[in-house]
């Protein structure tokens, strides 16, 4: 471990002298990859760096302990001993964990479909409210939201919406949420005071760049239409909607919200290929789920992963077994808590399997 630790130190350190090379700062993309490679050691050579100083110090603690000293002294040199001994265990497990193979999409930006399933008018409020706390979730983190698409219900939820959420590690954190939300809560239209249960289905897809995935133009059919809202009201007379079929997979996408023809041609485009790669993704996992399932899924969204309960307040993971008592402050996008426990849970599972490989 340690050769392979100091062959990254020494990959940073390169890196910086390469930053600072003129021919390199003039071209933006070697610029911008090179960046991206340090950024991405920087957590691996802080902490080896610690390592090593740790290590450093608590050999000469314990040559020192081998010296004449006094009571005093030698309790203190002992307590330094046993402080120094605990840090150096820590940074062996969180450097462990660093060295876990990443998921190559962590850092990207997101395509996330939310759609009000079981529950009629009540799922899609629901719809919404999932909406909101992912809007709220993004916010804290400093990430930006696009509405990419939206079928609004009667009653204000959403029977679908579809959005982009853009920032560093993105995908990394919103990955988990993919599979069926579950509420239990009195519905507004519920006249009798009873409690029911309905669910909203969440996709998370990373976003995929046209060189990742290649759509030909033999192979989409583009349909124009009108926009409209709500009930059907038309919000304009021009064909600015669009909708798009991937006639090999039957995969289909469609954007109305953007301001232009063009500019919905262009998101739909965006979601179609999310879609196909997502469908790939799924079908490769599905190969292998015999050999290696994880407790936090697969990303299928049928799979239960969370209810959602207002009686109680309370907010389960089904996959961790993971239970919190503040439904309010976790709908306002209070999310850290869960999606940490889940990232731990993740990388757990990595840590047993690298270490039984």
């Amino acid at each position: 471990m340690l050769d392979r630790l100091q062959a990254l130190a020494d990959r940073y350190e390169k890196l910086s002298e390469l930053l600072c090379d003129p021919d390199v700062a003039s071209d933006p993309k070697k610029l911008r990859d090179y960046s991206k490679e340090q950024s991405d050691l920087q957590p691996v050579y802080a902490a080896y760096n610690e390592y090593k100083q740790v290590t450093e110090q608590l050999e000469d603690a314990k040559l020192m302990q081998n010296e004449k000293l006094d009571d005093d002294m030698r309790d203190m040199v002992k307590m330094e001993i046993e402080e120094l001994s605990a840090r150096q265990t820590e940074l062996e497990a969180e450097i462990q964990v660093l060295l876990l193979p990443k998921d190559p999409n962590d850092d990207k930006n997101v395509i996330v479909e939310i759609r009000g399933a079981a529950g009629g008018d009540e799922a899609a409020l629901f719809a919404s409210d999932l909406y909101r706390m992912y809007m709220k979730f993004a916010d804290a983190q400093g990430w930006r939201v696009e509405l990419m698409e939206s079928n609004e219900s009667d009653l204000g939820g959403f029977k679908e919406v579809i959005f982009m959420v853009s920032g560093k590690g993105a995908y990394s954190k919103l990955k988990y949420e993919s599979g069926a939300h579950r509420v239990q809560r009195i519905p507004v239209t519920e006249s009798g005071g009873r409690i029911h249960t309905s669910t909203s289905t969440v996709a998370v897809m990373p976003e995929v760049e046209e060189v990742e995935v290649e759509i030909l133009d033999k192979d989409i059919r583009v349909d124009t239409y009108c926009s409209s809202g709500a009930g059907g009201q038309s919000v304009n007379t021009t064909k600015s909607a669009v909708r798009v079929l991937h006639v090999p997979t039957g995969i289909m996408a469609q954007c109305q919200d953007g301001k232009s023809q063009n500019e919905n041609k262009a998101k739909a485009l965006q979601v179609l290929r999310a879609r196909i790669s997502d469908m790939k993704r799924q079908e490769e996992e599905a190969k292998y789920a015999g050999e290696r399932k994880s407790k936090v899924g697969t990303g299928d969204r049928s799979e239960r992963i969370r209810t959602y309960n207002f009686p109680q307040s309370r907010v389960t993971d089904h996959r961790i077994g993971l239970t919190l008592h503040k439904l309010d402050s976790v709908l306002n996008g209070d999310m850290e808590e869960i999606i940490n426990a889940l990232t731990l849970t993740e990388r757990t599972e990595l840590l047993e399997r690298e270490n039984l490989a």
